[in-house]
């Protein structure tokens, strides 16, 4: 109840303009400085160990290997839908890296929505700051793909595949 109260009274950090001026924890404990994925699209993706969606790491890692030299997958595990990513760095790096052989990078643990949510997520679900539209993230696995620019060009839901048609022409175009 407490860090409810304080988080409501707490201001919120700032959130840069440019997807480019993103610096985040990494699970592993280095940072990921988004400066370094210029030219390159950008695929943002909230994810959760113990989800039905949990299987699409391997897809999104497939889409990953297929795309590597236009494309940088980044996964952000969140705690934000039925408790469904409960674990410690260890427990999340596991299940990325051992189950599913995930190469891409994995942000730390984040919140995605509510007065927590991380600033990066703020930029994604706002047009104030995104120029393309304001959305909800839906459930874990939703998809936020940026364009060479730095610009949000696509919301994908969480259960469009990470190989759907429709996901592959955007990274394609």
């Amino acid at each position: 109840m407490f860090a409810f109260l304080k988080a409501l009274f707490t201001p919120a950090p700032a959130v840069p303009s440019s997807i480019y001026d993103f610096r985040v924890p990494a699970l592993n404990g280095d940072i990921i400085d988004f400066s370094a994925f210029r030219g390159k699209k950008i695929m943002i993706v909230n994810t959760a160990s113990l989800c039905g969606h949990t299987p699409q790491y391997a897809e999104l890692e497939e889409l990953s290997q297929r795309f590597k030299d236009k494309l940088v997958v980044v996964g952000f595990p969140c705690n934000n839908f039925l408790f469904q990513e409960p674990g410690t760095a260890k427990m999340i790096s596991d299940v990325c890296h051992v189950k599913y052989r995930v190469t891409f990078p994995m942000a730390a643990k984040v919140s995605v929505k509510g007065p927590l949510t991380a600033p990066i997520y703020r930029w994604l679900t706002n047009s104030r700051y995104n120029k393309l539209g304001d959305s909800v993230v839906k459930w874990n696995f939703q998809k936020y793909l940026i364009n060479e620019e730095g610009r949000l060009i696509c919301v994908f839901t969480p259960a469009a595949s990470p190989l759907a048609r429709e996901v592959i022409s955007a990274v394609e175009g």
